[in-house]
């Protein structure tokens, strides 16, 4: 069994490396456990969008068989997370995270219901895009912070506030990726997520206020990353750096081009910001208490 396990979560490391630099490049300034079990969470749900994003369809699947595979898909994660095994290396490597962090059907539920909503709607009203974000990114912050604080005890006031910044996070994340993929998602799968934006006339005024959502969700986030355990701070400060300094690409980019391009951080820029937040987080040592050093931020 030790042998599966590893080759499980060795599959889930690749998932994530080969598909996101972004996420990729902040889970290694984690400490290897915990760089594992988020592995194991991002590979989970690469797996379900890729159902749902077309790969299946591009199989030659018809949407009702699409939504059968996915459906398929739940059903494994529940069983594996109830026993410990699944013949799907993805999905084992997930239920042992979940078995060992705490993750229940109380975070999966929603998100397939997410991933299910994709195969359904084409569009979104307020309720409904409020309810797509939770199960498709708020709880997957809530899944991420049960793995940075597995053996750490945090008041009721704390995890409050933990659980808060990591679902604004969350929230952050998937905003900033519609906004990025607004073109793509409509043209190619038909899309369009936010309630009330219609792509075609897709206006600055529509921007900025969409990013003006992003950017309250990102100072809650920002405001809770000191509570978090000193080893995940790196970590989660680069996610949520990357992710600000790609919405301020996205504001400063014409609304027009958004209709038709899609903005990227350039990998030097990622890097450099990679290693100005290992400074200010890891690599830089406080100074002692009282001194006029000390007291600055």
């Amino acid at each position: 069994m030790a042998l599966y396990n590893r080759v499980a979560v060795e599959t889930a490391s690749v998932v994530i490396r080969s598909y996101s630099t972004s996420f990729g490049l902040a889970s290694r300034l984690l400490q290897p456990r915990t760089r594992l079990q988020i592995e194991a969470i991002y590979a989970l749900v690469r797996l379900a969008d890729e159902i749902v994003d077309g790969v299946a369809a591009e199989a030659d699947l018809s949407p009702g068989d699409v939504g059968r595979i996915l459906d398929a898909l739940e059903s494994e994660t529940r069983q594996a997370m109830a026993t410990g095994y699944s013949v799907n290396l993805v999905v084992h490597s997930f239920a042992l995270t979940a078995r060992t962090t705490g993750i229940t059907e109380e975070l999966t539920t929603p998100f397939f219901r997410s991933m299910r909503a994709d195969l359904l709607r084409t569009e979104h009203t307020a309720e409904s895009f409020n309810d797509y974000v939770y199960g498709s990114a708020e709880v997957i912050g809530l899944m991420c912070l049960l793995c940075f604080l597995q053996g750490t005890e945090v008041s009721e006031d704390r995890g409050k506030r933990l659980r808060e910044g990591a679902q604004r996070l969350g929230a952050a994340f998937q905003k900033v990726n519609f906004l990025r993929d607004l073109a793509d998602d409509f043209d190619t799968l038909g899309r369009s997520y936010f309630p009330g934006v219609s792509v075609g006339s897709f206006s600055e005024a529509d921007k900025h206020r969409l990013l003006d959502d992003i950017d309250a969700d990102l100072l809650v986030s920002g405001a809770s990353i000191a509570e978090l355990p000193p080893a995940a701070r790196p970590a989660v400060a680069l996610a949520q750096e990357l992710f600000s300094e790609l919405a301020r690409r996205l504001r400063a980019t014409p609304a027009q081009e958004l209709r038709s391009s899609r903005v990227r951080v350039p990998n030097p820029v990622k890097l450099r910001i990679a290693a100005q937040t290992l400074y200010t987080h890891r690599l830089r040592r406080p100074a002692l208490r009282g001194t006029k050093a000390g007291r600055q931020p």
